[in-house]
């Protein structure tokens, strides 16, 4: 997830490589859920909630779909902080003054300390913020879409997809576990390495498991069942970083993900399919990692590469069957601030 990371009082810039160590991730999130029951004070209900999210982000990035495929945009409101950030917090640098509209708060930070004075952790996205309050409800990004999937299934769009279908949640949640271990998380394994051989390690255990998947996806459209679910998602938001930022910043460059044949079809057969593609902010992904990890790329020069046009060519994937949406239908165009700049995407004719 999108982790502001302190190295010192008053430091601008966080700290992600710790030297001589591997990179463990926190995971100590805030575990309250918004459910149809609210039995922890927080009950689904339209328009009280705010999505806070970065495009940048791969964590928040899942949360942004999901809404998207499910139609909850209008019941759930979305907040973007830009794609950079000092050690303190996400800001809301995107909105006019720099204050977002609904919250009225510049920093994610003061949705935190909003409900919890003196928050002792990083500030994340996506957090889902109860503008009731104006405080955080919860940061658990795993949580956070399933939740979208099981407890606002009366406010999902006509044709929404079964994200999180029962009769596949087991092979559903094994798959996720793997990849979040192995993929998710083994990119920054990689990149935020303080030693040689948690690099190596790393980077084994990272290009083991997507040859596994290339094997798992040669025979079958999605990664688990005919049609997309939860699994694809989580696995589809790290993939569309690999080749921008990963191979290079990461330093996970055994392989781009253009030069594996079955992960870059299966990719750009998702990125073609509205909710996916269309999320996906490509500018604001390299500007976030090249230029908050300092303790990485110090000079915060943003790589002007790589052609990103390979996207839409043709995937061929359809042959393998599965339908993407199952018994529903693609989501409608988005709109208002779901909008990915033009600019921030991939070229779709000659400048």
């Amino acid at each position: 997830m999108g982790t502001v990371t302190n190295n010192s009082a008053g430091s601008t810039q966080g700290t992600y490589v710790h030297q001589g160590a591997e990179f463990v991730r926190d995971t100590a999130y805030i575990e309250d859920r918004i459910t149809r029951d609210g039995r922890d004070g927080y009950p689904v209900e339209p328009g009280r909630y705010r999505l806070v999210a970065a495009r940048a982000c791969p964590w928040a990035n899942r949360t942004l779909i999901v809404r998207r495929l499910l139609g909850l945009e209008d019941v759930i409101s979305l907040g973007l902080c830009g794609p950079t950030h000092d050690a303190n917090s996400w800001t809301f640098d995107l909105d006019p003054g720099g204050v977002d509209p609904v919250l009225r708060i510049p920093r994610l930070k003061d949705a935190y300390e909003k409900r919890f004075p003196g928050y002792p952790k990083g500030i994340t996205v996506p957090a889902v913020v109860d503008t009731t309050t104006g405080g955080v409800v919860t940061n658990n990004f795993p949580q956070i879409t399933v939740d979208f999937e099981l407890e606002w299934t009366d406010y999902h769009r006509p044709g929404a997809p079964e994200l999180y279908p029962e009769h596949l949640r087991e092979e559903i949640d094994a798959v996720n576990r793997g990849v979040y271990t192995e993929v998710n998380n083994g990119v920054y394994r990689c990149g935020f390495a303080g030693d040689q051989a948690s690099y190596d390690a790393a980077f084994t255990r990272l290009f083991t498991k997507l040859d596994e998947l290339s094997e798992r996806l040669t025979s079958q459209r999605y990664l688990v069942g005919d049609t997309i679910t939860e699994a694809d998602v989580r696995l589809f938001t790290t993939l569309a970083r690999f080749d921008p930022v990963y191979h290079g910043h990461f330093k996970c460059n055994r392989s781009k993900l253009s030069e594996m044949p079955v992960l870059w079809a299966y990719a750009r057969d998702l990125f073609q399919t509205p909710g996916f593609g269309d999320t996906t902010d490509f500018t604001q992904i390299k500007q976030h990692y090249y230029m908050v990890h300092r303790d990485v790329n110090p000079s915060g020069i943003v790589p002007k590469g790589p052609d990103l046009s390979g996207w839409l060519t043709p995937h061929g994937r359809e042959e393998l069957g599965g339908r993407p949406f199952g018994d529903g239908t693609p989501p409608p165009p988005p709109s208002g601030n779901d909008i990915v700049p033009e600019q921030n995407w991939v070229p779709v004719h000659d400048k």
